[in-house]
């Protein structure tokens, strides 16, 4: 089975993504005692992550293997970080980031047991 194809065509972004983020790494590893060192190394994990991403949707979207739990996760964190960001105390934080994982993970696992049952993928 292949990974599906992405919707902007032959273009490897996730590929690019993931050299991208080795590279920063390494510049990371070499400079870590200075500050550079550091935010080369933070932006080489968030292209990695980013890269995964990429992927998960992409493969989710498709119905080729679900990441239901991952996606939600992503919008989690992502209502997380906006909430705490914004000063919502910590309660309302933590209840609207919950609720939000949980909805789209329900969601998301619909969508593609639907998307599922009517491809057909090989």
């Amino acid at each position: 089975m292949r990974v599906p194809r992405a919707p902007w065509g032959p273009f490897p972004l996730s590929e690019l993504l993931v050299v991208l983020a080795v590279i920063f790494a390494a510049y990371g590893v070499v400079s870590w005692g200075n500050a550079r060192g550091i935010w080369a190394f933070a932006a080489a994990m968030t292209l990695a992550c980013l890269a995964g991403l990429e992927v998960s949707i992409r493969e989710h979207l498709a119905g080729y293997r679900p990441h239901s739990t991952v996606l939600a996760g992503t919008a989690a964190l992502l209502t997380g970080a906006a909430t705490f960001l914004l000063g919502v105390p910590a309660a309302i934080d933590l209840g609207l980031t919950l609720m939000v994982f949980l909805v789209a993970s329900l969601g998301l696992t619909r969508a593609y047991q639907q998307h599922r049952r009517g491809a057909s993928w090989e």
